[in-house]
């Protein structure tokens, strides 16, 4: 799930686990996991699923994690709160699943406050407990947000090999297109609280069809490419979602809007062959590739010098 900041992408995940409930907050659309409703099931019923089912990695652990419990015993209490199990086999399992994510010196550190621990270290915690109940969906909510590179690269490898070894779906957040191009099987685009194109990862890398993806990777710095003086950009802001523009919300920002960007196009397949490659613009596939096409590259500036 990829988009500036802003576009809804953590608001969608956190919808999902009913942490956005409110008595002034709206909600419409549907998402089901083996057939049960999320977006209007009872709390009890939310309460069963999140944690056991869903399981979220949160964007800021010193902040999720409460700095008055070890980090052992905020383990367990997930684990206990659901299943039937003594202190001490929940602990050992809190220690196993530390030891899992590279935690070394688990059953020591399962005794460590979350201050204790380092950025790299509080986020490998946060990953234990996501996974202490073998979840068949985890949410990873920019995890990688504010970790130096190294550290970065030795969390996404968590991630994908976790999820290689539990055979977990992950939901991954991110506006880093590098790490979509490491870890996503499939990819949806947002912008101002709206999915305005999806597809498989080679769909949206090699054949975006949506003028804002044009702009997300046209702004992404390449190797196999002479660059220009300076990368293109997106013109303009993301709009406030309390005044949203009427149509296309990308309309005010697009180079190639034209008249009917005024309506709100559907979120469909356009791509003859690609039944599951869905965006919403107006422009015909043929002149987007045109547009988007020029000097070899990717990106909004291109597409309007075409």
């Amino acid at each position: 799930l990829v988009g500036e900041s802003g576009s809804g992408k953590s608001v969608t995940v956190m919808t999902l686990m009913g942490l956005t409930r409110s008595p002034n907050a709206g909600f419409d659309g549907s998402a089901r996991l083996r057939g049960e409703e999320l977006v209007t099931a009872p709390d009890e019923k939310l309460e069963e699923i999140r944690g056991k089912e869903i399981a979220m990695i949160f964007q800021d652990p010193i902040s999720s994690l409460s700095p008055v419990m070890r980090v052992g015993d905020q383990i367990v209490e997930q684990i206990r709160a659901h299943e039937k199990l003594s202190k001490s086999q929940a602990m050992d399992r809190a220690v196993d699943l530390m030891e899992r994510v590279g935690i070394p010196r688990a059953r020591d550190r399962a005794r460590s406050y979350p201050h204790e621990f380092s950025g790299g270290m509080r986020q490998r915690v946060m990953i234990a407990l996501a996974l202490s109940l073998s979840p068949s969906v985890l949410i990873a909510d920019e995890p990688t947000t504010a970790l130096d590179v190294t550290i970065q690269a030795q969390i996404l490898q968590e991630i994908k090999t976790l999820r290689e070894q539990s055979d977990s779906g992950v939901i991954f957040v991110t506006h880093d297109l590098g790490v979509v191009a490491d870890v996503a099987d499939r990819v949806l685009v947002m912008y101002a609280g709206r999915v305005v194109e999806q597809g498989t990862l080679d769909e949206i890398f090699y054949d975006p069809q949506h003028p804002y993806t044009w702009g997300l990777l046209g702004s992404v710095t390449r190797m196999d490419r002479t660059p220009p003086r300076r990368l293109p950009a997106i013109p303009g802001l993301p709009p406030s979602l309390l005044n949203a523009p009427q149509g296309c919300h990308f309309r005010p920002r697009c180079p190639h809007a034209f008249d009917r960007c005024t309506e709100v196009p559907a979120l469909e397949a356009r791509v003859s062959g690609a039944p599951e490659h869905l965006d919403r613009c107006w422009l015909e596939v043929s002149e987007k590739r045109k547009r988007r096409e020029v000097d070899g590259r990717i990106g909004l500036a291109a597409g309007a010098a075409a």
